[in-house]
């Protein structure tokens, strides 16, 4: 939805309608103030966009969610806006760990899997014991993430020094697992646990411990969601919805040239649609976009120090992907898949290649979207994602070339690299997962990390902006607010972290900052709410907080639209069904 014209000023200027920038919106209209969200693309979403190739509908990179559940800190949010945002679907097959010589399925019970590995490898009965013992904990940790909700940006003094304990007691399961990553880390303390060779080599591809063990512990909190039917994009198109029906405003293919500043105080931004410039004025700027693109190219080289560009330009980055959307012919459950993610490795090959770019030899996850969701592909037919990480540096940037603008240029030579690796990963999970897959692919559609960050902006394609890592923490490269007074970040570049537990969080907090100076009523009614001193019905009591009448309806899919267009043949037959 998008107004026809842009305003002169507003209230608050989001740059970026990903789940964060769109967040931060939807909380900020509901608050009464006046916003303008700002896409350079043409439909909101970020990385959950998705698109469509002909009757089929593919998500751009959601491979599962997370406290998008009831009591989830996700849903937490949403609650504020209405009760009618769309519902993930809880999972009960999570993942498949497969390869050279074994095959294990983790579920919604991880019991299961630690009693088949106890009954498989009886001489690590006791440290497989205490291996799933650690991750429940972890699990546990998880599920009080809501009372570290709030960011320390938008709390006073005691506030912070009761939130340092609730860090801890939050940190404290994962803290003994975090020296041990890399390699030699890994097989250290996986050492801890158990001997055994073959459980060494389902964790074959992880960097770190805590990535071994998070999934269970997740597993064990019941916290792995499907996204909602019709896929992740549901999420951003209802909160464009919630925005819209607030008189405020989501406007796209508008690019922000560069954010307005005097006297060090942002006052608006300079967008440009179709060669034609328009300038806003605001009280505030939330950012919800790539930070490096923010400082280095939206703001004059003096409003930010160096050694804070440093810090981004060295922080470790999640990984981007190359990502094959396929569309097959069958149903996916006809090839062998079912609703968990498919989790291909080999402990033949180095852990470093698990990541290298070679698609012979990199890790694999195949997900089979239809099948949790049927309205994705038409009937009879289904889709398959594969995904392998993947980065920018690869073959000097994956064979594209440079303009005079420094514009990656996608020529020939880059179309043929991706296509080839395509063709080789699908290769192999035919060989290694689906025999006869190639036969049933109708087409399929390549994303690199070029392609991710062309969409998206963000710095070499990264997936989710800065990991939780010992450097990141020390360097403090997550932050809401920036050197300039009135501009804040409001997405994954505001936490460490990823994913849209994330960026819902960091959207809520830059909006928390914002009604901080501008409503404090509301302000403190959020932070009660957030902080678990005030329920949902007593925060909505707020005058403050303009009703909602909760009427959201999302539109029918590429499929379903068809289905509803193909013609009705009556059979003379009374079959009683009730659709019609």
């Amino acid at each position: 939805m998008q107004h026809k014209e842009l305003k002169q000023a507003y209230d608050v200027v989001v740059i970026g309608a990903g789940v964060g920038g769109l967040t931060a919106g939807a909380l900020l209209s509901k608050a009464g103030l006046s916003v303008c969200v700002l896409e350079k693309e043409p439909h909101p979403g970020g990385y959950l966009a998705g698109f469509r190739r002909k009757d089929f509908r593919f998500d751009t990179a959601v491979h599962w969610l997370n406290q998008c559940r009831k009591n989830g800190m996700v849903f937490k949010i949403f609650d504020i806006l209405g009760n009618d945002y769309p519902k993930a679907i809880p999972q009960k097959r999570i993942r498949k760990y497969k390869g050279d010589d074994y095959e294990y399925l983790l579920t919604n019970n991880p019991d299961e899997l630690k009693e088949q590995w106890q009954k498989e490898f009886p001489g690590d009965a006791e440290g497989i014991e205490r291996f799933f013992r650690a991750a429940k904990k972890v699990g546990e940790a998880f599920e009080k993430f809501g009372h570290v909700f709030r960011s320390e940006e938008t709390m006073n003094f005691w506030e912070k020094l009761l939130n340092k304990r609730k860090l801890i007691r939050f940190g404290m399961y994962f803290i003994p697992h975090l020296r041990y990553t890399g390699d030699k880390g890994i097989k250290k303390g996986l050492l801890k646990y158990f001997k055994n060779e073959k459980l060494h080599k389902v964790f074959s591809a992880d960097s770190e411990l805590l990535s071994c063990i998070v999934p269970i512990g997740w597993a064990y909190n019941n916290d792995y969601q499907s996204p909602p039917p019709g896929g992740g994009q549901m999420i951003p198109e209802w909160l464009e919805h919630i925005i819209y029906y607030y008189g405020q405003e989501t406007h796209y293919q508008y690019q922000v040239k560069q954010v307005l500043i005097k006297n060090n105080k942002a006052h608006g931004v300079l967008c440009k649609r179709n060669n034609k410039e328009y300038k806003i004025e605001s009280k505030y700027v939330i950012a919800a976009c790539d930070a490096p693109a923010l400082y280095e190219k939206m703001l004059p080289g003096p409003a930010i120090p160096v050694k804070l560009k440093t810090k981004l330009h060295s922080a470790e980055l999640y990984s981007s992907s190359l990502t094959v959307s396929i569309a097959l012919d069958c149903p996916v459950d006809q090839l062998g898949f079912n609703e968990e993610l498919v989790h291909l490795s080999s402990a033949l090959v180095p852990r470093a290649d698990h990541i290298s770019g070679n698609p012979d030899r990199t890790e694999i996850s195949i997900l089979a979207p239809s099948f949790r969701d049927c309205s994705l592909a038409p009937d009879g037919n289904g889709t398959l994602i594969l995904f392998m990480p993947a980065y920018m540096e690869f073959e000097k940037q994956w064979r594209t070339e440079k303009d005079e603008q420094g514009n990656l240029i996608r020529g020939a030579a880059y179309k043929e690299l991706k296509q080839d690796i395509a063709r080789r990963l699908i290769e192999r999970v035919e060989r290694e997962v689906a025999p006869g897959l190639q036969k049933h692919i109708l087409f399929y559609d390549v994303a690199t990390p070029v392609t991710h960050w062309r969409y998206t902006g963000n710095a070499g394609g990264s997936m989710m902006a800065t990991k939780p890592n010992r450097q990141n923490m020390v360097n403090k490269v997550a932050t809401y607010h920036t050197p300039v007074k009135n501009l804040l970040i409001g997405g994954h570049w505001a936490e460490l972290g990823g994913g849209v537990p994330i960026a819902a969080k960091a959207g809520a907090n830059a909006a928390l900052i914002i009604l901080k100076e501008e409503n404090k009523t509301l302000y403190q009614a959020l932070a009660d709410y957030f902080d678990d001193k005030k329920n949902l019905d007593q925060l909505l009591k707020s005058p403050s907080f303009a009703p909602y009448n909760g009427q959201w309806y999302p539109l029918p899919t590429p499929a379903q639209k068809k289905k509803l267009k193909e013609p009705f043949f009556f059979t003379g037959e009374d079959d009683n069904d009730e659709e019609g």
